[in-house]
């Protein structure tokens, strides 16, 4: 069944790869983008700054005076910072929580009032495994998607009445742009900076793990499977068995052998 798809950051990554797969099956796409960029395939690309509410207002629009109706809204588009909690720039943080999570929130709540009407509707967040366990140097991406959480699992349970469905996307790492894009919003690492050693050796292990990912087009390929699916599951931890293994530690053994695993994995001394 054809459906008309909303998929917020098309430009690169995840959210590409699957507006190209949607499109593809026959499903009516519009991707967002932040900067100019060439439209692929039968994508329609609209302009939207997830921190400028009248941009995603206007997104909406486009949308409802073209098809009418948004049956899949797909909350893909996000930013990394990498640092400290104590010396990443404030403007950084804000900047994290406002793409990340409040964004994505008053992108959804534009989007709720016509699926309500509808009748029907499935809403996608893409949250991380960063956002089921806390990652040194990443506090506030991991803060950002722990809030998708919540509100997710809160959202599921508001709007059920109404045959709106939520989905939850866990992905592990990927071969993506993330390290580069990154590196646009790190802490200070000079020497002077307390962090620094710790922080260099870290991100490090992070950026290994992230160039040994598995290619975005995999994970694409399951969100089609999602968006195709007539009863959806809740979540969906999409990445290498080593990263499952890490979610199903985190519930099953005592706090601090876990932290001990993860201080290991990313050479906290």
């Amino acid at each position: 069944m054809k459906k008309v798809i909303l998929i917020t950051g098309v430009s690169s990554g995840f959210g590409k790869e699957t507006a190209r797969l949607l499109s593809g099956a026959g499903h009516i796409v519009y991707g967002t983008i932040r900067k100019k960029s060439d439209s692929e395939g039968k994508t329609n690309i609209l302009r939207m700054d997830l921190t400028d509410i009248e941009s995603i207002q206007k997104a909406v629009t486009a949308v409802l005076n073209k098809e009418g109706r948004i049956d899949v809204l797909i909350n893909n588009a996000g930013m990394h910072t990498g640092g400290a909690v104590e010396t990443l720039p404030v403007e950084y943080i804000k900047l994290q929580m406002d793409t990340n999570f409040l964004g994505m929130v008053n992108l959804t709540r534009e989007v709720i009032p016509v699926m309500r009407k509808q009748g029907t509707g499935t809403i996608i967040n893409f949250s991380s495994i960063g956002g089921l366990i806390g990652l040194p140097f990443q506090a506030f991406y991991s803060a950002s998607k722990f809030a998708i959480e919540g509100f997710s699992e809160a959202l599921r349970m508001e709007v059920k009445q109404f045959n709106i469905k939520v989905v939850l996307i866990n992905p592990g790492d990927f071969h993506t742009s993330n390290s580069a894009n990154r590196r646009n919003f790190l802490a200070p690492t000079d020497p002077e900076d307390p962090y620094n050693k710790q922080f260099l050796r870290t991100l490090a292990v992070i950026e290994n793990d992230e160039k040994k990912g598995g290619k975005p087009e995999a994970l694409a390929r399951r969100v089609v499977k999602i968006v195709d699916c007539r009863n959806p599951k809740q979540r969906y931890i999409i990445g290498s068995p080593g990263q499952k293994l890490a979610v199903f530690l985190k519930h099953n053994v005592p706090d601090k052998l876990f932290r001990k695993i993860l201080e290991d994995h990313y050479r906290i001394k």
